[in-house]
């Protein structure tokens, strides 16, 4: 499938028919809102942003731990969908897992860190919506810092201050 054919309908028609809850439906609406007007401050691909951002979770159709990002690759991959987008899927979650936080968390072993500004902005997108509201990126690196994951907390320091250096503007505030 061609991301041209990849409409913000054809993406939510495909999270409902992986089997996604009204309620990560709603949240990957509020993930797209931000992670579109991020795009808009940037150079980035913002269909590519839009897509992107709507399908992050459809492997929540399946599993709402941490392997979902895994899982919603391997749907990505039987839908055919472009590698740019599975490779937004895979990696959207936090601020990235190097291959030794993958391997901890019996993921399988490789780098999940976002790298393209694409998928940079889809990952960090999402660590500013909690459900389907809006939240401060302190929020995230509270709960980071509550939950022991130092190494994630300064990832997501370093994302939200790359990302904002871009835009021109802290985007808490975006």
């Amino acid at each position: 499938m061609n991301i041209k054919d990849l409409s913000p309908q054809k993406c939510l028609d495909l999270l409902k028919e992986s089997g996604c809850s009204d309620e990560v439906i709603k949240h990957s609406l509020a993930v797209r809102d931000v992670a579109v007007r991020i795009a808009y401050k940037t150079d980035a691909d913002r269909n590519l942003v839009e897509v992107g951002a709507l399908l992050h979770d459809i492997g929540r159709s399946n599993t709402h731990g941490i392997f979902h990002a895994v899982e919603g690759a391997s749907i990505a991959r039987r839908l055919n969908l472009p590698k740019s987008i599975i490779r937004i899927i895979e990696r959207h979650i936090g601020a990235g897992l190097t291959k030794e936080e993958a391997k901890k968390l019996r993921l399988p072993v490789k780098n999940y860190l976002p790298e393209t500004l694409e998928e940079k902005i889809v990952c960090h997108a999402d660590n500013l919506v909690d459900n389907s509201s809006r939240q401060k990126i302190e929020n995230e690196i509270e709960r980071a810092l509550t939950d022991g994951n130092r190494e994630y907390a300064i990832r997501l320091v370093k994302l939200h201050k790359e990302l904002s250096d871009i835009c021109g503007m802290d985007l808490n505030d975006i």
